[in-house]
């Protein structure tokens, strides 16, 4: 797989300012963080760059704040974690870039770390606003792109420090970059995907490309309704994308993709609605498919205890509701138990095989769902190309 710029390349003197970008879009309930694996996966990094007295700048963004300053978006929480993470306080900045900001980053002394607010205020992130990118960058004196679950993305943060700071991937990136190479790089035989999730049309990129590289494609969730209707299935009220069916047919053809026999369908999606166990292709009216049904799991089972290497990214059904959750259980315990090398693609997937108390027996858990996906379809991100071609150390 492709070199990437190290820790170790960076020329770190004491007390010089480090702006390291991690994925710190942890999930949030009323302000309290509900799952801070994003956040502890950077300690290795920050660990690094504060043992050698560096001043770090580190910052990320949290949902959607579509460019403007909103509290429910603060880092704060995120600040107060990464404290508890580091063994020591970390401050918060007034804000993302600006006089307070430059203030504050001044003040800060070697060894210590300040978290900015979330980009995300600041409608130039993602725009790439090459202005604000100038201004971001002048915080530090290197750059360390730590945020692979971001990098799929062309956004300032990401591309615009390496045109002007020596740079080098943080030690996630590094080792996402590594363990889903190996995807790409002479995977053995059989390899096996499994992909759920809503729509095909998000997935039709990577599952072309999987289709030069693996033996079998397994396909769950909602988008499997769509090839169901390719095979001239009754779906009732299930979720299909019309404009995907004659893909879907094409797919289909090359033999490599399996689909669901039977599903488990509801006339709504709730914990106390009553459910059945139908054939997938005949669904009846009104109802809809929310999981696959064991006979599916069964099948996707035996095809994984055969695999020598697996891809997982998306759930088999609607895994957060009980009564929909068997399948998903179903693929995590199958992929955990492999012998073979397992990649779970972030996501949802990664949410459930953690919930389920899989993950370590998972080889690796990726922390970026989306960005997993592209790399495997198109063998590199925007994040890591800037690197590469960014200023050297």
């Amino acid at each position: 797989m492709m070199r990437l710029p190290r820790l170790e390349d960076l020329p770190l003197e004491e007390g010089a300012r480090v702006l390291v970008r991690a994925d710190f879009n942890v999930p949030l309930r009323e302000g309290h963080i509900e799952d801070d694996l994003r956040i502890v996966t950077v300690e290795p990094t920050l660990a690094y760059l504060l043992e050698r007295r560096a001043r770090v700048v580190a910052c990320g963004h949290l949902g959607r704040p579509k460019g403007v300053a909103d509290p429910q978006y603060s880092m704060a929480p995120v600040a107060t974690r990464l404290g508890h993470v580091l063994g020591a306080d970390v401050a918060l900045a007034p804000g993302v870039v600006g006089a307070e900001v430059d203030a504050a980053v001044k003040a800060l002394a070697p060894g210590r770390v300040l978290l900015l607010e979330n980009l995300r205020f600041d409608a130039g992130e993602t725009a790439n606003d090459p202005a604000f990118a100038v201004a971001l960058s002048a915080l530090g004196e290197c750059y360390v792109n730590e945020a692979f679950g971001v990098s799929h993305r062309a956004h300032a943060s990401i591309v615009g420090p390496p045109q002007t700071l020596p740079c080098a991937a943080g030690r996630l990136l590094e080792r996402e970059v590594e363990e889903l190479g190996r995807l790409l790089d002479n995977p053995r035989s059989p390899f096996v995907a499994i992909l759920g999730g809503a729509k095909v049309s998000d997935k039709l990129g990577v599952i072309r490309a999987l289709l030069q590289r693996c033996d079998a494609i397994i396909v769950g969730g909602a988008m499997a309704f769509t090839f169901l209707v390719a095979q001239g299935a009754e779906v009732g009220a299930s979720l299909v994308e019309p404009d995907m069916v004659d893909e879907c047919r094409e797919l289909l053809a090359t033999g490599q993709v399996h689909i669901p026999v039977d599903v488990v369908v509801a006339e709504r999606i709730e914990a106390d609605a009553p459910t059945r166990i139908v054939g997938a292709r005949s669904i009846p009216g009104g109802w809809m498919g929310l999981d696959i049904g064991p006979g599916s799991a069964a099948i996707f089972v035996d095809l994984l205890g055969e695999a020598r290497t697996v891809l997982w990214n998306g759930p088999m059904g609607v895994f957060e509701v009980e009564p929909f959750a068997a399948g998903t259980r179903a693929v995590a315990e199958a992929v955990a138990e492999c012998r073979g090398f397992t990649v779970v693609g972030g996501g949802d997937s990664a949410a459930a095989v953690r919930e389920m108390g899989l993950a370590d027996r998972i080889d690796h858990v990726s922390t970026g769902g989306g960005a997993s996906l592209e790399l495997i379809e198109a063998g590199d991100l925007p994040g890591l190309q800037a690197l590469r071609e960014g200023r050297a150390a």
